[in-house]
């Protein structure tokens, strides 16, 4: 369950919101101040590095702040139902971003190569936190990251994928594949651990509710 002790009471929020439809400034000022974290990790899972994340932060609250009078709840939790609503403008502003500025090749190879691993290693799948996924994800190559945050963070669709960022569908499977394999190698560089493999075509990393598969 989300910790909303940084965040404003459901009624405070919805002031805020009705402030921000009248153009507010501190009602502004709260919602940014209050959500800042919270999208700023989002914003920085599709980019390369501090000041681009910080790009896509202020675009994405530009758009909120504009739209806002558009937001309607989509159910009756106050504090969730923005919070959703919030993110996905975050993830849209953070494709809009990457297909403005792209100049990464989807099929760009990783070739470090891999550490000679233990059976004791083998056998440690668990060792590898949520955390430790998150952060391998933010070093690959930005066309498998994006992809693969769409894919495993947003539950985007491969038909969704290809719409969003302008690429065939067989594409966006493809370098699913080869973000998952890149990020296997990552960990197992990391971790000195084997990252099995799942006849479904579905890698499940235990210790973490993350599921990558294609």
């Amino acid at each position: 369950m989300s910790n909303r002790l940084n965040y404003p009471p459901a009624e405070e929020l919805s002031l805020n919101i009705q402030g921000c439809v009248l153009n507010d400034r501190l009602s502004q000022k709260r919602i940014y101040t209050s959500f800042y974290n919270y999208a700023m990790t989002i914003c920085s899972h599709y980019s390369n590095n501090y000041d681009d994340a910080i790009e896509i932060l202020n675009d994405g609250f530009l758009k909120v702040f504009k739209d806002i009078y558009r937001y309607r709840p989509a159910y009756a939790d106050t504090f969730l139902s923005f919070k959703g609503w919030l993110r996905k403008i975050m993830v849209h502003t953070a494709i809009d971003h990457f297909r403005k500025k792209r100049k990464y090749r989807y099929t760009t190879e990783f070739d470090a190569e891999l550490p000679v691993v233990s059976a004791k290693a083998e056998n440690a799948p668990d060792r590898v936190s949520y955390n430790e996924i998150i952060s391998s994800m933010q070093k690959l190559t930005p066309g498998y990251r994006v992809i693969l945050n769409l894919f495993v963070m947003e539950s985007f669709s491969h038909e969704q994928i290809s719409k969003q960022l302008g690429i065939s569908i067989g594409t966006s499977k493809s370098n699913l594949a080869k973000g998952r394999k890149q990020l296997q190698k990552l960990l197992l560089h990391q971790n000195q651990i084997r990252i099995p493999e799942y006849d479904s075509g579905i890698s499940s990393f235990q210790g973490a509710n993350i599921k990558i598969g294609q």
